[in-house]
């Protein structure tokens, strides 16, 4: 069985863990033993220095079996835990920290190895039994008695039971281990529940994007309470997945007009023609079908160079931005194209603009088509008879343009979403019969490209749709000039 990411994340997690424990733990009980040893060898230093003084205080060798001598080593070792004896320059056993009258230990001989180290080094230190002295190991510091002329007239030997001291550290490190399993039990169920916390919204993130493969956009992830970076990584997929659906929607959206709008025409030719090959349709109407088919095909032309331009900017094609033209000119120009239209529908034209240049940045061709656009969208729907204004004026260091025309009311609901693909209002259905639905959204991708704004008003019958371009040199058009 495969296992998941959070399982070998959890192990190598709790393993590196426990073995940082182990380094620490070994590395605090050789610190502490150590520690504890020394503390211990130096207080059998002192209590062997002290009662050494002691001794010599008596200056016989004769007075280190004495009563008060020995009543002074029980009051000593009493005070520090600590087993003392002494001997004479013999080795023999002569005074005991033991409060038996009858101590096991007085009277018993040192060997003789151990004496000789004690005289070769000045003194004496081991965890040892001294050769069978004890039935258990002690931790043994030893000194010579030296007498009134420097020469040595007994030793004095302080000894701690090693058993008693590995039970002490036993204890500590029985509270030790008690203690670090209790912290290890702890941080490892933080860990697991940590990690199953972290690992939710990133297995439901996999769900999601298995469910996206098979097409289903609608999934989201459940939004992560803290703002850290799986917050942001969960905020920031759902923001996807959103964006997707969209997508998928607007592809489906797309497919369908597509098809609608070369269903539509071909299904004319294709009638139109087999009329005409069958001979349904009479010599004398032939050549109004045939038009009706030249009109057809060329609406699918436009269509087609329509969706290539739109595929165009929607690969990011990049525009001349930084281009400068008087814009002017460029509307006066664009006008001219429509004179025939305009006088066909008996309109009249109102053109609003400062007497001096305009002069704006970006690219003279697509922005050129944007006021093309905008204008044969103004006649197409404009009432017979009706004007035709177009109005340029600065302000705010940018220039604008509204076109204008008197016709039908756009509804509210329908201005949000008149610049889509293939989107056309109620008031085109029956008169845009040349249109594709892509002129407006064209118009705003490439005033997007140049990063300007374009807004529409629909009021009355009067629609107004205003863009915006950036002036060539802004720093000379601070105040507004169109009233």
């Amino acid at each position: 069985m495969r296992k998941s990411v959070f399982f070998r994340n959890f192990v190598v997690t709790t393993g590196i863990f426990s073995l940082c424990f182990l380094v620490f733990g070994t590395t605090m009980f050789l610190m502490g033993r150590a520690f504890l040893i020394r503390e211990k060898q130096e207080s059998l230093y002192a209590t062997a220095g002290e009662v050494r003084r002691f001794a010599e205080a008596m200056h016989t060798e004769e007075e280190l079996g004495s009563w008060e001598l020995r009543m002074n080593l029980a009051a000593i070792a009493q005070s520090t835990g600590d087993h003392i004896f002494l001997c004479d320059s013999t080795g023999q056993v002569v005074s005991s920290s033991d409060r038996n009258v009858k101590s096991p230990y007085i009277g018993r001989q040192m060997s003789a190895a151990v004496l000789g180290k004690i005289e070769a080094g000045g003194g004496y230190e081991a965890l040892t039994n001294l050769d069978g002295f004890y039935a258990d190991m002690y931790y043994v510091v030893a000194e010579p008695i030296a007498g009134q002329e420097g020469e040595t007239v007994g030793y004095v030997f302080v000894s701690y039971a090693g058993a008693s001291f590995f039970t002490v550290w036993g204890r500590f490190i029985l509270i030790f281990v008690l203690v670090a399993a209790g912290m290890l039990a702890l941080a490892i169920v933080f860990e697991y529940a940590s990690a199953r916390r972290l690992a939710r919204p990133l297995n439901e993130m996999a769900a999601a994007a298995h469910r996206f493969a098979k097409g289903d956009y609608g999934v989201r992830v459940s939004p992560y309470p803290d703002e850290d970076e799986i917050g942001t990584l969960t905020q920031a997929f759902n923001t996807m997945a959103d964006s997707l659906e969209r997508n998928e929607s607007r592809r489906r959206e797309f497919i369908a007009n597509v098809s609608h709008e070369l269903r539509t025409p071909m299904t004319s030719i294709a009638g139109f023609a087999d009329g005409l090959l069958d001979g349904t349709i009479p010599k004398e109407e032939e050549a109004r079908y045939l038009q009706t088919i030249s009109s057809e095909t060329k609406r699918l032309g436009r269509l087609v160079r329509s969706m290539l331009d739109m595929s165009r900017l929607q690969d990011g094609d990049p525009v001349r931005r930084e281009q400068t033209f008087d814009l002017g000119e460029t509307v006066v120009q664009t006008m001219l194209n429509f004179e025939e239209r305009v006088d066909a529908k008996g309109m009249s034209v109102e053109l609003n603009m400062p007497e001096d240049d305009i002069r704006v940045k970006g690219d003279v061709d697509a922005l050129t088509r944007v006021v093309y656009n905008l204008i044969d969208n103004a006649i197409k729907f404009a009432d017979e008879g009706s004007e035709l204004a177009v109005s340029i004026w600065k302000e705010n260091g940018k220039a604008y343009t509204a076109v204008q025309d008197t016709g039908q009311t756009i509804p509210r609901e329908e201005l949000p979403l008149i610049f889509d693909r293939f989107h056309k209002a109620d008031r085109s259905r029956s008169q845009d019969r040349e249109g594709v639905g892509l002129g407006l959204y064209m118009v705003r991708q490439i005033l997007a490209a140049h990063d300007q704004d374009i807004f529409v008003t629909s009021e009355n019958g009067v629609t107004v749709f205003t863009f915006t371009l950036a002036l060539a040199d802004s720093a000379k058009a601070d105040k507004p000039e169109h009233k």
